[in-house]
C-alpha cells in the first residue's frame, strides 16, 4: 500500500483554548511538514483547495509551487483541486508549471468541493456543480493531452487551436477523481478510467463502499482494464499513543469539539457528507473511519477497511490544532510504526514499474 499525507490547511482558533496560528506559521508549517513527511518515506503529499470558511489553501498551486521546490521525491498532489469552480485553461497552465517544476512528480484529484458558498463566490449556481464538473475536467483532459485544441462546451467560452503552455514535464500528468456522496464523480472516473479517491472522512463505511464498488462496476461497464482501476481512501483523522485508551482520552476534546463546531454550522442541513456521522470520539474509533489508537490498533483499522475498499492508497491527516511537536510525533510514529505493518499484509503496483501511468518524474 502507499500512503499519503494530506492538508486542507484548516486555519481556525483551537476548539479547546481558543488560540491560533499567524497565517504565516500556518503556510509555513505546511511546507515544513511536506519536506518531514518526504524525509520519513510517504509516497505522496497533497494540499486541500478551499475557497469559503476557515482554510488558507485558497491558492493551492502556490502553495504546491513551494513544495516543488522543498522536496525533491515525493509525489504532490492535491485534495481537491475544485474544478468545478476553475477554468481547465488556466488550470492546465498552473498545474503544468508545477509539474515542470517538480520535475513531473504531480498527479492531481479533482473534484466539486465540499462547500456550498464557494459558487456563489465565483458567480456559480450551486444546482449546476456536476455540469460544471464534467465539461472543465473534459476540456481539461484534452488540453494537458493535445495541442491546437478546438472546443465547444455549454460553460466555457469556445476555444480554437488553442495550446496551452508550459506543456506537462513528460506527457499529461494523471488526474484522480474525489468521491463522497455522488454517483457522478464516480461514474465520470470510471467512464474515463480514471482512478478513484474516496473521502471516507464523516460516513459509515458502508456510505463509501457503494461507491466503490459502483465505480469498478462501471469501469468494466466502460470497457476498462480493472487493473487501471486504483483506489484511494481518507480517513477520519490520526491521533497515536501508547495505548487506545490513552489515545482516546487524549484525543477526546478536540474531535467532540470539532463535530459540535460542525454540526452547529450545518445545522438543518440532512445531506450526507455535511456532518460528522460519529458525535462522540469511541463511536468514531469503534464505527467510523478515524485512526485513533496505538500504531497496533490504527494498522489492524486500515486493514479491516481495506477488506472492503481494496485500497491502493492510505491518506492521512493530522490535526492542525495538536501542538507542533506533537503532529510530528505522531507523524514519525506513523511512518515508523504503522505503515510496516500495513505493508507486510498488503501490496499495490500504483506508483511503481509497473503503473504506466504514474508520474513521470517518480524514482521507481
Amino acid at each position: 500500500m502507499r500512503f499519503q499525507v494530506l492538508d486542507i490547511v484548516p486555519h481556525a482558533p483551537h476548539p479547546v483554548t481558543g488560540e491560533i496560528l499567524s497565517v504565516h506559521e500556518r503556510l509555513t508549517r505546511v511546507v515544513e511538514t511536506a519536506v518531514r513527511a518526504e524525509a520519513l518515506g510517504f509516497d505522496s503529499y497533497a494540499v486541500g483547495e478551499r475557497h469559503a470558511g476557515e482554510f488558507v489553501s485558497s491558492a493551492p498551486t502556490v502553495l504546491l509551487g513551494a513544495l516543488a521546490q522543498a522536496t525533491s521525491r515525493i509525489l504532490l498532489s492535491t485534495g481537491v483541486t475544485v474544478l468545478s469552480l476553475l477554468d481547465p485553461v488556466r488550470v492546465a497552465e498552473d498545474y503544468a508549471t508545477i509539474d515542470q517544476l517538480s520535475g513531473g512528480r504531480l498527479e492531481i484529484v479533482i473534484g466539486k468541493g465540499n462547500e456550498d458558498r464557494h459558487f456563489g463566490m465565483f458567480g456559480l449556481e450551486l444546482g449546476r456543480q456536476y455540469e460544471y464538473l464534467t465539461e472543465n475536467y473534459e476540456l481539461l483532459r484534452r488540453l494537458i493531452r493535445e495541442e491546437h485544441v478546438d472546443w465547444a462546451g455549454t460553460h466555457h467560452a469556445d476555444l480554437h487551436d488553442v495550446t496551452t503552455f508550459p506543456r506537462p514535464f513528460d506527457g499529461p500528468f494523471r488526474i484522480w477523481h474525489g468521491s463522497a456522496t455522488s454517483t457522478d464523480a464516480v461514474d465520470l472516473a470510471a467512464k474515463w478510467g480514471d482512478p478513484l479517491f474516496s473521502a471516507n472522512a464523516l460516513q459509515p463505511r458502508e456510505a463509501y463502499l457503494v461507491l466503490i464498488d459502483r465505480y469498478r462496476e462501471k469501469l468494466v461497464e466502460h470497457g476498462h482494464d480493472p487493473s487501471v482501476g486504483y483506489v484511494g481512501s481518507g480517513s477520519g483523522g490520526l491521533f497515536l499513543a501508547e495505548s487506545d485508551e490513552e489515545a482516546v482520552r487524549q484525543y477526546r476534546p478536540i474531535y467532540e469539539a470539532m463535530a459540535a463546531k460542525l454540526a452547529a454550522a450545518h445545522a438543518g442541513d440532512t445531506r450526507k457528507g455535511k456532518t460528522m456521522s460519529f458525535t462522540t470520539i469511541e463511536d468514531a474509533v469503534a464505527h467510523g473511519p478515524a485512526l485513533v489508537g496505538t500504531p497496533e490498533r490504527v494498522a489492524e483499522k486500515i486493514l479491516e477497511y481495506h477488506k472492503a475498499y481494496r485500497h491502493d492508497v492510505q491518506s492521512v491527516s493530522i490535526n492542525p490544532v495538536l501542538s507542533y511537536g506533537r503532529q510530528q510525533e505522531v507523524l514519525a510514529s506513523f511512518a515508523e510504526e504503522v505503515i510496516p505493518l500495513v505493508r507486510r499484509e498488503v501490496s499495490t503496483t500504483l506508483w511503481g514499474p509497473d503503473d504506466a501511468a504514474r508520474a513521470a518524474g517518480l524514482r521507481v
